[in-house]
């Protein structure tokens, strides 16, 4: 198994995105990249946007099943990637866009797709590509919160799920 962690703006929505995916093994809610000074931070701190952290998706995924190149496509398929501390009507910085990994080996692969992606757009993309630098879970009310309340806020088209839960691999179609 493999993970990589995904900041796609609120991480309900992004969570459940990655779930329908075929070959996901695990998600979970959390928040990654902010300050060093503040282990842990509760959700209410993040919400002030003065820790540094993202709304982040630990995905795990079997590499036999999909591979990572797929999930960096897919992820962008998610958010709208012209977006600075911005998805929907969320904004703010801890709701930022970016992929951070957790090798050298990652890096290269999302590094390919970052750059098939920014040949769409004539200015640059505003995702983070970075090592993570330190991640911790949300708590147990963030997890899974789509599954617990279906009708629940997501800034993601429910049609969007069910288009994720159709894609099988390879190339996602434009």
């Amino acid at each position: 198994m493999q993970e990589i962690y995904f900041a796609g703006g609120c991480f309900w929505g992004t969570e459940h995105f990655f779930k329908q995916v075929q070959g996901v093994t695990a998600t979970e809610t959390g928040f990654a990249n902010g300050s060093p000074d503040l282990p842990a931070p509760t959700y209410e701190q993040v919400y002030t946007d003065a820790t540094g952290y993202a709304e982040t998706v630990r995905v795990c995924y079997d590499e036999s099943a999909v591979s990572l190149a797929f999930l960096v496509q897919m992820f962008f398929a998610a958010i709208d990637p012209l977006s600075l501390n911005r998805q929907g009507h969320d904004t703010g910085t801890r709701y930022r866009t970016g992929v951070y990994y957790t090798s050298p080996e990652q890096k290269a692969v999302i590094e390919a797709v970052f750059a098939e992606q920014q040949r769409k757009y004539n200015e640059p993309m505003q995702v983070e590509l970075l090592p993570l630098q330190n991640y911790y879970p949300a708590d147990e009310y963030h997890q899974d919160y789509l599954d617990k309340h279906p009708d629940g806020y997501c800034h993601l088209p429910k049609q969007l799920f069910e288009w994720a839960r159709q894609q099988r691999g390879g190339q996602v179609p434009e």
